[in-house]
Formats: C-alpha cells, sequence, structure tokens
C-alpha cells in the first residue's frame, strides 16, 4: 500500500488503519446543504451582479464587479465540484478502492480542495486592496485601476493558485485520501518528510498572510472613511461611509473566523515533525468551518447592500423608537460616492477654489 511503490494505489495507505469514524447520514446531509446554499446563495450573488453592471458603468465600479464577479464564480464552480465530489463519495459508501484504483479522482480532487480554497482568500486580499487604493488614492486609482489591469490581476490570482494546486503533482507527490475517507488534501498524518511539512505550511502560510492583508487594508480603509466622514460637513456621503465601514467590519470578521482554524490547523501539523495530535474531528470542524466562508461571501461583499441596510435600520428605529442617524440620501453607490468625498478632500484644486471668494472679496 505504500504510495511510493505502486502508483496506482497512491494515497490509499490511511484505509488500513482509519481511526476516524464518521456518520453516514449527517455527513452526507451537511455535504448536501452546504453545497446547495452554496450555489443558491452565490448564483444570486451573480445576478445580482450583473445587473448592477447593466446599470452602473461607472469606471470607479468597474473594477470592483469584475473582482466580486471572480470572487463569486469561483466560490459557485467551488460548491459545484467540490460538492458533487463529496457527494459522490459518500454514495459510493467511501470504497475509494472501486472507483479510485489510479489515484485520478483523489488528485482532482485534492487539486480543486486547494484551489478552492486559496483562490477566494487571494482574490479577497486583491479586493481590500483595490479599496483601500480607491479611498486613500482615489485620483491614481481612476487613472491607473483600468479594467483591464484588473483582468490581469485576476488572471494572475488564478494562475497562481492553479500553481500551488499541481505543485505536489509536479513533483511527483500524490494527494493523499483523510483519515475520515471523505476528502483528498496534502498528507496529514505521520508527517515527517520535509516536503509534505513544506506544502501544509505553504497553504497555511499563504492564507493567514492572504488574511493579514485584507485586516490590514481593511483596516486602512475603514479610519480613512472615518476621517473624511469627520472632517466633510456635507451630509452627501454619510449612509454611503456607514454601508462601507459595516461591509469591511463583515469581511474581516466572517473570513478570520471561518479560514482562522483551518489554516492554524495544517500549520500545526506541517510544523510538528513527529506524529501529529490533531484528531480528524479536529480538522473536519475546521474545513466545515472554512466552507461557511465561501457560503458566506456573496451576502458579505454583494448581499449585504443599502437596501438591506436601510430595513435593518427602519425595523431597528421601530423596535427601538428612538431616531439614531439621518438616512435619507441612499441613490448614489458606496463606492462612487467614497471616491468622490475623498477625492474632493485630497485635491489641490479644492483649495484653489476656495482661495478664490476671498481673494474678489479682498479687491
Amino acid at each position: 500500500m505504500n504510495s511510493s511503490k505502486s502508483p496506482g494505489l497512491a494515497g490509499f495507505g490511511v484505509l488500513r488503519n482509519t481511526t476516524c469514524h464518521t456518520e453516514k447520514k449527517i455527513s452526507v446531509f451537511f455535504s448536501i446543504i452546504f453545497m446547495t446554499v452554496g450555489i443558491l446563495s452565490n448564483s444570486l450573488a451573480i445576478a445580482i451582479l450583473m445587473k448592477a453592471y447593466q446599470r452602473f458603468r461607472q469606471k470607479s465600479k468597474a473594477s470592483f464587479l469584475l473582482l466580486a464577479s471572480g470572487l463569486v464564480v469561483t466560490d459557485l464552480f467551488g460548491h459545484l465540484i467540490n460538492g458533487a465530489i463529496a457527494v459522490f463519495v459518500y454514495a459510493s459508501d467511501k470504497d475509494w478502492i472501486r472507483f479510485n484504483q489510479y489515484n485520478i479522482l483523489c488528485s482532482v480532487f485534492g487539486i480543486c480542495m486547494v484551489f478552492f480554497g486559496l483562490c477566494p482568500l487571494f482574490l479577497g486580499s486583491v479586493m481590500a486592496v483595490e479599496r483601500c487604493i480607491g479611498v486613500t488614492k482615489p485620483i491614481f486609482h481612476s487613472t491607473k485601476m483600468t479594467s483591464r489591469h484588473v483582468k490581469m490581476m485576476l488572471t494572475m490570482v488564478c494562475l497562481f493558485a492553479v500553481l500551488i494546486a499541481l505543485l505536489p503533482i509536479l513533483r511527483f507527490r500524490a494527494y493523499q485520501i483523510q483519515a475520515s475517507r471523505t476528502w483528498c488534501f496534502y498528507k496529514t498524518e505521520h508527517v515527517e518528510d520535509w516536503e509534505d511539512r513544506f506544502y501544509l505550511l505553504l497553504f497555511s502560510c499563504l492564507g493567514l498572510l492572504a488574511l493579514a492583508i485584507s485586516f490590514l487594508c481593511n483596516a486602512v480603509t475603514g479610519i480613512t472613511l472615518l476621517r473624511v466622514k469627520l472632517k466633510s460637513q456635507q451630509r452627501q456621503g454619510r449612509s454611503h461611509h456607514f454601508e462601507m465601514i459595516i461591509q469591511l467590519l463583515a469581511i474581516m470578521c466572517v473570513s478570520c473566523i471561518c479560514w482562522s482554524p483551518f489554516l492554524v490547523t495544517m500549520a500545526r501539523i506541517g510544523i510538528n515533525e513527529s506524529r501529529s495530535k490533531e484528531t480528524c474531528e479536529t480538522i473536519l470542524f475546521a474545513l466545515r468551518m472554512a466552507t461557511w466562508n465561501q457560503i458566506l461571501d456573496p451576502w458579505v461583499y454583494i448581499l449585504l447592500r443599502k437596501a438591506v441596510l436601510r430595513n435593518l435600520y427602519k425595523i431597528t428605529r421601530g423596535c427601538c423608537g428612538v431616531h439614531i442617524v439621518n438616512l435619507h440620501m441612499w441613490e448614489l453607490s458606496s463606492i462612487k460616492n467614497s471616491l468622490k468625498v475623498a477625492a474632493i478632500s485630497e485635491s489641490p484644486s479644492s483649495k484653489q477654489m476656495n482661495l478664490q471668494p476671498l481673494s474678489s472679496m479682498g479687491q
């Protein structure tokens, strides 16, 4: 059963002494629910993105729409492919020897798990960087961040994620069937070889780095928006700043809560040179937490919009009976208005326009 001796049986070494037992009905139920909810959520998000792109064709919002579209499409295909393979494995009673004699299905499953795991994290960090540049440097964003550049960034992110996913195959290291016999990933049991540890640490470090970049850029964006809101005496844009800050907080909380357990678990397994102390139940729980991020992504990035916040505000004000904030202006998009307010506050021409009335009065 050694993968180095028999390529056709690569990845089956874990099947000899399985210590993780999962209840079939509950596991199938979780897989079907996750796949169905994820497909419906991302499909709805794609429909809303298409409608928004038809209504708003501003240059400032084109980059956001392209990145958001790439994110939800990636999540959609992730749920379709990974969910279909997982349901097939459960339906076949996890008999990998019968339907995976040449380790083809396990390799495809492992590649998809790595790609659809890292790609949304990379896209989330790219969206955070793009949003930070758009708020802090609106003039640079409007002139340099074109649709062509955004498409190039999307292509580079996808190619980099594909390269990371194919790296074990290029190195003739097969993906391993995990102890629960329900999914394939890097080797997580008896990790003693440096290359196996390298793959686990590479995956976890890249994921944690993407989360750190997202957290840092979103924090800078939130602070900038708060400063612009405090300096601006106009009512225009206050509700949009409020909407943007809510989105940033939701993005940071959901990404960190959902992905941190799985990334930290993989890092701990990779660091331990001897047999890992992480149990199969712990890894499965962390994996399901990470799956929830792909389900919540469209709701955070797309569906948490001004209409939803306005209805929540009305419900809250009706229950509490307190008038907190005046949200009477919701016509423009949050990104366009944030860029406009930031550009006006930073542009030197605004200062010259303010000095012209004073000079005319002096004359």
